[in-house]
């Protein structure tokens, strides 16, 4: 992407009035950011449902030097500003409706990486809690060591899960409530500093931006979005990784959460989770690695004749050829990943291919050929 379309898409949010989500109708109505800041006097009329009020919101061009200093502070400190055009922008992330226009990005792991797995709980954390993070990612490094680990960088299970991650050899990713100039809370410095070269961090906010209670709730979206499954280790009854996983259940990704005591404070909202059925049960890094058909290792693909299935379109076939890698089946998010097919779309392809009895669908999303 050119530098010009970066920055609209960076200052487009900033203006009064237009916000997240209607900066993304505002792209997709003119095809591009350029567009709309080269033409805003004629917006109105070139674009259905643009009212004069929202064309003078592109009056305020002030928004345009803290985007142009924002961009500098990333060329100077080796900061990746990724679109969605971007390849290495999250595949998962950007199939949600309110996925950022841009993330800032420092860091070593691949953002679309074949297993990623949000891991959220209370800031307050046990014993308890504390050892099950240790436990689970020993056990998961024995099954799967290429999981991407997600969290928040905050107190209690965030960090730990962080710890626990680069102690055991996994990428792991921090998302932030503010900008790549500072880290919040900076007793954590540290282990963000060592991420750096074992994962990464990763915020929409740009620098200057403070670490605001609304932000962690904008930051907990980006955690539930951009991984195929949320982890809820301990939880109040109250508390922002609920938040996360309601996010998580509205994109339509796995939930699971650890069973605590009855009566424990910060078992109960895992417990409710689980209770209201938005949270499956698990004991074990297995019990995740087996509901997520994470652990079957992809065989050599076997061609599947054109003329057993002559109907088929190149988008099915292309679908087929990526679920030929995948015998024992392929979670949908993870199908999106590897086909760069989105989401919406690949729903239809699968839909059509059950219909003509090539695909079968299994618990958890999972997919198969029939």
């Amino acid at each position: 992407m050119n530098e010009k379309e970066l920055l609209c898409r960076m200052a487009l949010p900033l203006l009064p009035g237009i916000g997240l989500v209607g900066a993304r109708h505002l792209i997709q109505a003119a095809g591009s950011a350029t567009m709309l800041f080269e033409h805003a006097r004629e917006l109105p009329a070139l674009l259905p449902g643009v009212t004069p009020k929202v064309a003078t919101a592109f009056q305020h061009t002030e928004v345009f030097r803290l985007c142009e200093a924002e961009l500098s502070f990333a060329q100077k400190h080796q900061i990746q500003c990724l679109t969605e055009d971007d390849e290495a922008y999250p595949s998962r992330l950007r199939e949600c409706p309110d996925a950022p226009l841009v993330l800032f990005y420092k860091g070593s792991a691949n953002l679309n990486s074949r297993h990623i797995l949000s891991i959220v709980g209370t800031r307050n954390a046990t014993d308890y809690g504390k050892g099950l993070c240790q436990r689970f990612m020993q056990e998961l490094s024995a099954l799967i060591p290429d999981v991407l680990i997600v969290s928040g960088l905050a107190y209690g299970i965030d960090i730990h899960a962080h710890r626990e991650a680069l102690t055991h050899g996994f990428d792991t990713v921090g998302v932030l409530a503010h900008g790549l100039d500072r880290i919040y809370p900076a007793v954590h410095r540290r282990t963000a500093t060592e991420m750096l070269t074992q994962g990464g961090l990763l915020t929409e906010f740009m620098s200057g931006t403070n670490p605001d209670r609304q932000n962690f709730v904008k930051r907990n979206r980006i955690v539930a979005g951009i991984s195929d499954a949320t982890l809820v280790v301990e939880s109040g009854p109250k508390g922002g990784s609920l938040i996360t996983a309601e996010i998580a259940e509205s994109y339509q990704r796995d939930c699971f959460a650890f069973p605590g005591r009855v009566g424990d404070t910060y078992s109960t909202g895992c417990n409710l989770l689980i209770q209201k059925n938005r949270a499956a049960l698990i004991q074990s890094a297995e019990d995740v690695v087996k509901a997520m058909n994470w652990d079957h290792v992809p065989v050599s693909p076997q061609v599947v004749q054109r003329q057993l299935f002559p109907e088929l379109t190149p988008e099915e076939e292309q679908v087929i050829t990526h679920l030929q890698k995948h015998p024992d089946g392929i979670q949908i998010n993870t199908l999106v990943v590897e086909s760069n097919i989105a989401i919406n779309r690949m729903t239809s392809l699968l839909f059509n291919l059950e219909m003509k009895g090539v695909v079968r669908a299994l618990a958890g999303g999972v997919y198969k050929l029939a």
